[in-house]
């Protein structure tokens, strides 16, 4: 669910906003009304919104200083409302990135298609952030280690990059270098900060989200050429690392490509 701040010195335009428009068919809440650019600038460091609605000529601070001074504390989308067709001022919302601009007086309609827009932009930055937010995990291999690692680990993790699509584990690795498993598990542990299980899981994903991403295999071809043992067990290992199920993700690529796909053929 979107959460909103709406700023706005008309308190009759603010209350309208607020009252007039059913925000949970919207999938959205307001969290928080001001009545100039320094409350406004207040409530945002303090709730942290979604989306930001916002007039740009206020008492005290405009609305365009507020979104640039709010947007180095947190990261939101914005939606100016105000009565100046003003080039200068429409500029200024193309630096800061405005979601959209809309002259008042308010159109109702307008205003729903235009969070609508917002809300699926969110759910996507949404979603990149929760597989980032992995990316250390998610990007290992030998480079990215800080640490020199020994030989018995270099090679454990060469033994993953070329055999992480079929069985493979600790003890086979250390029983070909005539190795204790214990011993090995532990320099493992020390030198990449993550165990072999964990590092082997994450490589996996990674690789399995380049799979996906190119729309061209189905989730469960993928969980066999990833080396996951089953899709069950692909599904829970991949949720852990994104919070999103392959099945989800998947959808997700596919939607967009259909709708690339569809824009060339308009264009065309």
């Amino acid at each position: 669910m979107l959460t909103i701040i709406i700023v706005e010195d008309e308190q009759f335009i603010r209350k309208g906003l607020l009252y007039s428009i059913n925000w949970e068919e919207l999938n959205c809440v307001i969290v928080a009304e001001a009545e100039d650019g320094r409350e406004g600038l207040d409530k945002i460091i303090e709730y942290k919104p979604d989306v930001v609605i916002t007039d740009i000529k206020m008492p005290n601070m405009d609305g365009l200083t507020m979104v640039d001074l709010a947007s180095e504390r947190h990261k939101f989308q914005t939606l100016i409302l105000t009565s100046y067709m003003d080039f200068e001022y429409a500029q200024q919302a193309i630096k800061f990135k405005v979601a959209d601009y809309l002259i008042k007086p308010i159109d109702e309609e307008k205003i729903k298609e235009a969070i609508q827009k917002i809300d699926k932009e969110v759910e996507r930055e949404k979603e990149i952030r929760i597989l980032m937010q992995n990316k250390e995990l998610l990007d290992l291999s030998a480079e990215f280690i800080e640490n020199e690692t020994t030989y018995c680990v270099e090679i454990c993790i060469q033994k993953i990059k070329e055999n992480y699509n079929n069985k493979i584990s600790i003890e086979m690795i250390a029983d070909e270098l005539s190795l204790s498993s214990s011993y090995l598990s532990r320099k493992f542990k020390e030198e990449t900060k993550h165990t072999f299980h964990d590092y082997l899981s994450a490589y996996r994903i990674r690789q399995a989200i380049q799979l996906l991403s190119t729309g061209i295999y189905r989730v469960g071809e993928i969980s066999d050429m990833t080396g996951f043992s089953d899709y069950k067990h692909f599904s829970n290992v991949f949720k852990r690392y994104t919070d999103l199920s392959p099945t989800f993700f998947y959808k997700k690529i596919m939607n967009k490509e259909l709708g690339n796909e569809n824009k060339e053929r308009s264009d065309g």
